[in-house]
């Protein structure tokens, strides 16, 4: 009697025993996997904490710099202008005299950099078309009108009245091109020189293709914003509204 009851209860231990390995076999492989994405989550964030501190080291910024504009670009300045540079958003929206300094200055190394690269690719550009196309006329990265009315006729678009070595011009453009605007820049006091004009142009990192496309162009003012009867400095953002000249 005593054996036909131990022989049952054999296969229930077992079973019993079965059961309880494959629950902790099921437990272990779910904790594995949890594991697993807390690994794979924790390395995705440690790469976009690098790319962050990278992309700070790029512009010569701090990290909590780097934090900052990001902050920034999630507010009102990120409405207004979604693509400015790190460093005038943060040169912008200083929040003291030496902060604003700071930005300033690295932001002058910068595009001192960025303009000896880019004069650096110009002669190569251009000898290599000499080289390649000797008998066609040499096609520039920007362009310039030469010679139009005096008298501005209003088409509906933008015009910008800038001049050179003028920072707050210099700032206005950037704005504008964050947002994607179309507009018509005309320099003051450019005394229709061309090279003047493209390389104002190179130094604020004016969009080629934006040239390209006519959907920003460049011109001589040849005495255009004397004619405006326009008040105030420059920059001058102005529109024809109902044939008056007005600042936009």
């Amino acid at each position: 009697m005593a054996s036909q009851t131990l022989s049952r209860t054999k296969p229930a231990l077992a079973v019993a025993v079965l059961a309880a390995l494959l629950i902790g076999l099921a437990s272990a492989l779910a904790g594995g996997d949890v594991t697993s994405d807390t690994r794979l989550s924790q390395q995705r964030d440690s790469r976009e904490t690098r790319s962050d501190e990278q992309q700070a080291e790029d512009w010569g910024l701090l990290a909590e710099d780097w934090v900052r504009y990001r902050q920034l670009q999630q507010g009102p300045l990120g409405v207004y202008s979604p693509n400015l540079d790190p460093l005038t958003a943060l040169g912008i929206e200083a929040r003291n005299d030496e902060e604003r300094q700071r930005f300033a200055e690295l932001q002058v190394r910068a595009e001192s950099a960025r303009v000896s690269k880019e004069l650096a690719y110009q002669r190569a550009y251009d000898q290599a078309w000499k080289r390649l196309y000797p008998t066609l006329q040499i096609v520039t990265l920007t362009a310039a009108a030469n010679s139009s009315p005096t008298r501005l006729q209003g088409n509906g678009r933008l015009a910008l009245f800038i001049e050179d070595n003028c920072m707050a011009c210099n700032l206005q453009v950037k704005k504008l091109q964050a947002a994607g605007r179309d507009f018509d820049l005309y320099m003051v006091g450019s005394d229709n020189d061309d090279a003047r004009l493209r390389q104002w142009a190179q130094r604020v990192a004016l969009d080629p293709r934006s040239v390209r496309e006519r959907r920003v162009t460049l011109n001589h003012d040849g005495g255009r914003w004397g004619s405006l009867g326009v008040a105030g400095d420059l920059p001058a953002l102005v529109r024809e509204v109902d044939g008056q000249w007005q600042r936009q």
